[in-house]
């Protein structure tokens, strides 16, 4: 999620200056996402010269308050619909691991393992903090945390069965003893 769009919701329920918009969406991310202070001073700097904020007059305390223009709301209208491509998201690097332990000839379990136990404890703590979750935009997030980690248990459990069908990774000797530099497979044996 990009950073302008969320300053943009959170802007759609009434003006707000940026101190209340780095809580807000804090709060609203169950904290996942921490912002600088400064990220939000910068994204506001950019939403103004585009059009999409307007600043108010400063307060009191010297703070100015941000309104949304009806540009803003038409752009953050227009995020809402747009669904996500899993192309816009980051690469898995725990995909990327598996693939280049399998492509280097190195054995694939030991990186299974430690990730199904670091898995399992990060499901644990979320799990344990669902209990405080306070209100439906934490929720909401810890849910789609949970659902993730619950999906990556299966897929390490996939992970393990397509790899005990490889004749590959099987549990030999070879399999587990890392490759000597410069030996790969000879031209007559099959993948």
């Amino acid at each position: 999620m990009a950073i302008r769009q969320g300053l943009l919701a959170l802007l759609s329920q009434g003006p707000r200056y940026g101190y209340q918009l780095r809580s807000e969406f804090e709060a609203s991310t169950g904290a996942i996402w921490p912002l600088n202070i400064g990220q939000v001073y910068t994204t506001l700097s950019r939403l103004e010269r585009d059009g999409l904020v307007a600043p108010g007059e400063q307060d009191a305390q010297g703070r100015v308050v941000y309104t949304i223009t009806e540009a803003g709301r038409a752009e953050m209208e227009r995020w809402l619909s747009t669904p996500v491509a899993r192309s816009d998201r980051p690469r898995d690097e725990l995909v990327v691991k598996l693939a280049m332990a399998v492509a280097a000839g190195a054995d694939p379990r030991p990186v299974i393992r430690a990730q199904r136990t670091a898995t399992m404890r990060a499901l644990q703590e979320l799990t344990r903090a669902m209990a405080g979750a306070e209100g439906p935009a934490q929720r909401l997030v810890l849910d789609s945390m949970i659902f993730q980690a619950e999906a990556e248990q299966r897929w390490l459990d996939h992970c393990e069965a397509v790899l005990a069908a490889s004749p590959r990774t099987q549990e030999t000797p070879e399999a587990t003893r890392s490759p000597e530099p410069g030996s790969g497979p000879s031209p007559d044996e099959e993948f």
